[in-house]
Formats: C-alpha cells, sequence, structure tokens
C-alpha cells in the first residue's frame, strides 16, 4: 500500500498536451495534500551529429539542458494552476514509458498528456498509458478532452471482483472533489453459442437486467457505507462499454475504468475498450490497476 503522503507524478516532454497534463496533476495534487514530482525523460541519439562539430558528452549536456528548461516551464505551469503544492523535478536518460513505470512504484497517481510530440499525434502517449496500465504499479490517468467540472465522476465496472479498485478509485475521487459519482455497467443480448440460437430469443431479458441492477446495488452497497457524502446514480444500460462510457463521459469530470475484467470490459489492457477511450475518450480518463 503507497504511504499516504506518496507523489503524483507527471511526464513532461515540452508539449502543450503535457502542460495541460501537469496542470490536472497539481490541482490533484492540492485536493489530497500531496508533493508533485515531475519527470523527463531523454534518449541520446546514435547518428546524425558528426563528431568534429560536437563531442558526444556535449550532446548529452545540450539535450539534459532542453530536458531542464521543459521541467523549469511545467514547473511554472504547476505553480500557476496550485501555487501551495510542494514541486520537484526528476531527469533521466532512457526511455520515458521505462521511467514513468518505475516512478509509478512510489507515485499515488501517474499522470500524462493525451499528444506527445512524435510524428503520429498521441500514439507515442498512447503506448505509454497502455503500457503503465499493464504494468505501473499506480494508477495512470491520460489527461485529454474537456473535464466538466461540476460534472459528474463516471466508473465503468462489469460485476467482478477487479471492478473494486476502479470503485475504491472512483468513491475516493467523488468524495474528495465533493462530486457526484455516476456507476454505469454494460450488458448486451450477445450469446456466445451463435448468434442464431432459439435461445437467443426465449431468454428474458427483462430478468436479465433486472439481475445486473441486482449485481451492481450488491457491489455498491459497501462503498455507499463508507462513503456516505457520495451522491450514486447507478446506470444499467443495454450498450457496449465504449459507447456508453463516451456518452456519460462527454459530461464528467472524469472517467474511470479498471484494467481488466469480464463481460464488456474483457481485456481491458490490450483490448478495443481500453484502446479507444485512451485515445477518445471525451474527458480525463482514470485506468486502475487492482493491488
Amino acid at each position: 500500500m503507497k504511504a499516504p503522503s506518496a507523489p503524483i507524478v507527471a511526464g513532461v516532454d515540452g508539449s502543450t498536451s503535457a502542460l495541460l497534463a501537469v496542470a490536472w496533476a497539481a490541482r490533484e495534487c492540492a485536493r489530497h495534500k500531496v508533493p508533485l514530482r515531475l519527470v523527463h525523460a531523454y534518449v541520446l541519439p546514435t547518428r546524425g551529429y558528426p563528431e568534429i562539430i560536437l563531442t558526444g558528452n556535449e550532446i548529452r549536456q545540450a539535450i539534459e539542458q532542453l530536458g531542464r528548461d521543459k521541467l523549469d516551464e511545467a514547473t511554472a505551469a504547476a505553480r500557476a494552476a496550485a501555487p501551495g503544492v510542494e514541486v520537484t523535478t526528476e531527469i533521466a536518460c532512457c526511455g520515458s514509458t521505462a521511467l514513468l513505470i518505475e516512478e509509478s512504484k512510489s507515485a499515488r497517481l501517474v499522470v500524462v498528456g493525451s499528444q506527445g510530440l512524435g510524428t503520429v499525434t498521441g500514439m507515442i502517449v498512447g503506448s505509454t498509458a497502455l503500457a503503465l496500465a499493464a504494468h505501473g504499479k499506480s494508477p495512470v490517468v491520460v489527461v485529454r478532452g474537456t473535464s466538466v467540472p461540476d460534472g459528474p465522476v463516471v466508473v465503468g465496472v462489469d460485476g467482478s471482483p477487479t471492478s473494486e479498485a476502479a470503485l475504491a478509485f472512483a468513491f475516493e475521487t467523488a468524495s474528495v472533489r465533493g462530486a457526484q459519482l455516476t456507476v454505469v455497467m454494460c450488458w448486451t443480448d450477445f450469446m456466445v453459442e451463435s448468434a442464431y440460437s432459439s435461445s437467443r430469443f426465449t431468454v428474458d431479458w427483462g430478468q436479465v437486467e433486472a439481475d445486473e441492477r441486482r449485481l451492481l446495488a450488491q457491489r455498491l452497497a459497501g462503498w455507499q457505507e463508507k462513503y456516505p457524502d457520495v451522491q450514486v446514480h447507478p446506470v444499467v444500460v443495454r450498450d457496449r462499454p465504449v459507447r456508453a462510457l463516451m456518452r456519460y463521459g462527454a459530461e464528467a469530470q472524469l472517467v474511470v475504468v479498471g484494467s481488466h475484467g469480464h463481460g464488456g470490459f474483457t481485456g481491458m489492457l490490450l483490448g478495443s475498450t481500453s484502446q479507444a477511450l485512451v485515445y477518445n475518450a471525451p474527458c480525463p480518463l482514470a485506468v486502475v490497476r487492482p493491488d
């Protein structure tokens, strides 16, 4: 378990998207009264610098200074967003994904932007976010879209035990922010055995939906007792998870999902649901791994 004073870590790459993520992280630090740690990774080039122009040491110093300039800019953005938050910085010569995964071991949360400086917009940051979801030791937030300040926190659940981590994060976040919480559970009438099976047409779908609502109520009971200050809106919808979460997320300040599960969220680490939300969520997205 992370210490209550564990920092929130934000990745810095010099992009506008990263600065927005830093500002978001700084405000989150203020809410939780924890420090902010800004990290930047750089990789030394292997070609393109003839020895007659620059030495290897000069190249390293120049690239490192550029990284420190980016950290200084990010520090200013953090202090503008949350003046009282303690800010520290770290620069390392390694891959950004490796650095953030290492930082996640002692972080409360790791925050990244939705678009990097790569030639393919968003792809580098997107792959980093998915790698953090798969291998990181803390929740990861991808800051993208538009956060509705007075909107609810939205969490997607599937009835599996692994949804508990997402629910825990969502309830705590809603409580700290004084926000309402919308809990979304999806179901469909897809039958694995055959799309043309006669059982597909004899199932009582009304009863299926009632069972899903009952299951969701059971999942929420303990959390509502723990967080009586959070107003909860349970939603059971006959839809696919991506469409439902995109729809509810359009009016939310944050969408929360587990990193894997069953039913609609099967294969969350590598499937289309996670990738679609990392690249297209209408507001900031938190991906939470089970402890």
